[in-house]
């Protein structure tokens, strides 16, 4: 990735340009008036047999282990952090009124309602079930927002998209599998929750996807070169600086808790590189230099991380269980 101000100008340029793909590609927004809202899935608290219907939502929670409710209380603080991910994709948007008319902005604002109702829904739902400290969680949601996100791509224009597209897959990815252990658990209620977010998830995806491809037929060297740039670091989780105000290693207990019960693993990480390199055709294009050197790495890449797979899997292993404030002190 540069610094190089001339290569974010140019860079600049080719996102400009890409406004009528921008447009075309706004439809992959859910119309406000046909779209699902939170209390969609909640019980309703204005009903006569209000209590009965809160009855009926809290019954299968119970049965819900420590383990999924630490997965399922990181992923909604993660999605918590909307703040901060919209303020960092406002440096593609530009939309420095707010109310901007050009189609990365209006995709930007409709991104960000459509991403806020994830947080809503997960954070009403574990209330509700009254098997979580929310004390505990609005202070890591908290913590999280105030302590900032650093996606690692600034000044890379380019970065921003290649970082969105992976995450948004990797998100879906994991809502899905939280999904496939609440249904394992009997809660459909929860399974139906999560799966409803992986859509929206699987949707934000292919917009980005689709705009780093559109970057990569303008600019092939130069996309190919961040691409490359972003994975030779490990791509940064969203919710890495996520603290509960005692844990300082919080966000790696979670995400031990997470690679156990399968919901986001190593194989996850090379899955999703290995669906990019292909989706973006990164090994079919013609490329010389720097970027042909960033090709090779890119095509390799995925193999690279699965042969790490096996230590990962060992190191887990070793792991010892720790207590959450999330779930009022107890391990998982």
């Amino acid at each position: 990735m540069s610094s190089n101000p001339a290569v974010a100008a140019s860079q600049r340029e080719v996102l400009t340009g890409l406004q009528p793909v921008v447009r075309e590609n706004l439809s992959l927004l859910a119309p406000v008036d046909r779209a699902w809202q939170p209390t969609d899935f909640l019980p309703d608290l204005t009903a006569e047999d209000w209590r009965d219907q809160l009855a009926r939502f809290r019954a299968p929670a119970r049965e819900l282990s420590d383990e999924v409710l630490v997965v399922l209380v990181g992923n909604m603080v993660t999605e918590e952090a909307l703040p901060s991910y919209a303020v960092s994709l406002n440096g593609i948007a530009q939309d420095n009124t707010g109310v901007g008319a050009d189609p990365w902005a209006v995709w930007l604002r409709g991104w960000t309602a459509e991403e806020n109702r994830h947080g809503d829904l997960l954070n009403a739902f574990m209330r509700l079930t009254g098997r979580i400290d929310m004390r505990a969680v609005e202070r890591t949601v908290h913590h999280l927002i105030s302590n900032g996100f650093e996606p690692r791509a600034y000044p890379d224009l380019y970065a921003g998209l290649v970082y969105t597209a992976f995450q948004e897959r990797a998100t879906k990815i994991s809502h899905n599998n939280v999904a496939r252990l609440a249904a394992a658990q009997g809660n459909e209620p929860l399974a139906d929750i999560c799966r409803r977010i992986a859509g929206d998830e699987a949707r934000h995806e292919a917009f980005y996807t689709r705009a780093m491809a559109a970057v990569l037929g303008q600019d092939p060297d130069g996309g190919v070169i961040t691409f490359a740039g972003m994975l030779r670091r490990i791509i940064a989780m969203p919710g890495r600086l996520m603290f509960d105000g005692k844990d300082p290693d919080l966000f790696d207990h979670f995400s031990v808790v997470a690679q156990r019960l399968g919901v986001y693993t190593v194989a996850d990480y090379a899955s999703v590189v290995r669906h990019l390199v292909e989706t973006w055709q990164i090994a079919g294009r013609s490329l010389s230099g720097k970027a042909a050197r960033a090709q090779d790495f890119l095509c390799r890449h995925a193999e690279r991380i699965d042969a790490q797979a096996e230590k990962a899997n060992a190191r887990l292993a070793a792991e010892p269980r720790v207590r959450f404030s999330w779930i009022n002190d107890r391990p998982a």
